[in-house]
């Protein structure tokens, strides 16, 4: 029979092991959806892939560093998967309007409605720093995703 501090390490054990396996599910079922092809026959990550591809030669040094300095407070474990999500997005912006260059502009707008609203603070925090006005894309951020 199990008794004493033993008992307890294996119930410890037991629910962080299961709490682990339920988070990693979580993370891992959302990413299947994602992959997931929509009508057009295209997932969201196929058309995420697509708008990366297309606008790669847009890209300037000065934008490729302010979008890494934009992504900076996002924890260092999904800041590649945000990176992408929001260049993405950029790039689905930069071909709608069919733009020449990757703009500061597009930048900015591209993170605002590729990002919840509840990371628009740090974005916020982070033009501040940067001494860029963000008065100009407030209706942005009261109707992204």
């Amino acid at each position: 029979m199990l008794e004493g501090w033993f008992l307890w390490f294996i119930l410890a054990w037991i629910i962080i092991f299961a709490g682990s396996m339920a988070i990693g599910g979580f993370f891992m079922f959302r990413k299947f959806l994602k992959k997931m092809p929509k009508e057009d026959g295209k997932s969201d990550m196929d058309w995420e892939e697509h708008y990366v591809d297309n606008t790669r030669h847009l890209w300037s040094q000065e934008e490729k560093v302010l979008l890494e300095d934009l992504v900076s407070p996002v924890p260092e474990l999904f800041r590649d998967v945000a990176r992408h999500k929001i260049a993405g997005k950029i790039g689905e912006l930069a071909l709608k309007e069919d733009a020449p260059i990757i703009s500061q502009d597009l930048v900015i707008r591209g993170y605002i409605l590729a990002t919840p609203k509840r990371d628009h603070k740090f974005l916020k925090k982070k033009l501040t720093e940067k001494q860029i006005n963000y008065t100009a894309y407030e209706h942005y951020f009261n109707h992204s995703e």
